[in-house]
């Protein structure tokens, strides 16, 4: 599958040639494909269950299944082999996150340090594979149309009344993850509701992941026009994985702000949590 189809960032320097697995690198494919498979596959079978009696108990929030779509995503890391460690504390109150894009692995990264709802372009919602994953954790789909700017903003308002902590990728496009791209500012407005829940707030979140020795720098970035499935293939086959470090910073008030504050005191602190990894 490619990102051909869609607005994408790309660098002056070309990607790294994607290294094809050996015997050893196949064995591990299968071996932590295959945990992968299960695990998830066990996971949407039982949120299923969940998911109906948090709906008889709890209404729209999700006290039981966000925990369980966050101890999933973290197995699967483990299953991977991919070492990851976060620093900070999850917001509390009602609001969103919001974080720079690398890698499809961001799904289980961002998901491991705190439970989440991702927002994302709703052309994601037909991709295979990344769909499963995306239906699984209740993703909150949005198409980029102006004129559907103030029903999504209203969606916005009732998730987070919610309580669902939902997290955005400002940049609007994944990078080779080493650098943090300017954020948009658009999908900030969805937060400036004319009567916000009190305490509404904006959580930085910053991802920074570093390759395996003797790996390009980039190994783990999926960006331009990367293929996913030789990406994923040799992140699965890679025998001893690298690290990430997941800072989350401290929350902005929405209260005052307007949507280019917002994304520029974002940007600042997401770019302070990177470079401190």
């Amino acid at each position: 599958m490619s990102e051909g189809n869609r607005a994408t960032w790309r660098d002056a320097v070309a990607p790294p040639a994607i290294p094809r697995p050996g015997a050893l690198g196949w064995l591990l494919v299968l071996l932590r494909g295959g945990g992968i498979v299960l695990v998830l596959a066990l996971g949407v079978l039982l949120i299923l269950p969940l998911r109906l009696a948090e709906r008889l108990f709890s209404g729209s929030r999700r006290p039981v299944t966000g925990p369980w779509v966050q101890g999933v995503c973290r197995l699967c890391l483990w299953i991977m082999g991919l070492r990851w460690r976060c620093i900070g504390q999850p917001m509390r109150g009602p609001g969103a996150v919001v974080a720079n894009h690398s890698s499809w692995l961001d799904i289980f990264v961002l998901n491991a340090a705190m439970p989440v709802f991702f927002v994302s372009k709703s052309e994601v919602a037909g991709w295979p594979g990344i769909n499963i994953l995306t239906r699984v954790t209740d993703t909150h789909f949005v198409a980029r149309d102006p004129r559907l700017a103030r029903a999504q903003a209203e969606e916005f308002a009732a998730r987070t009344r919610a309580g669902h902590r939902l997290l955005f990728f400002p940049e609007g496009t994944s990078s080779d993850g080493r650098r943090v791209l300017p954020f948009k500012p658009t999908l900030f407005q969805g937060f400036l509701d004319p009567a916000p829940p009190e305490g509404l707030a904006i959580q930085p979140m910053s991802a920074h992941y570093h390759a395996p020795k003797g790996r390009d720098p980039r190994f783990y970035g999926w960006w331009g026009d990367m293929d996913l499935g030789p990406h994923l293939l040799a992140v699965l086959a890679q025998p001893r994985q690298g690290f990430v470090i997941v800072r989350l910073m401290p929350e902005i008030p929405v209260v005052g702000e307007t949507r280019k504050t917002l994304a520029a005191k974002a940007e600042a602190a997401v770019r302070e949590g990177f470079a401190a990894s």
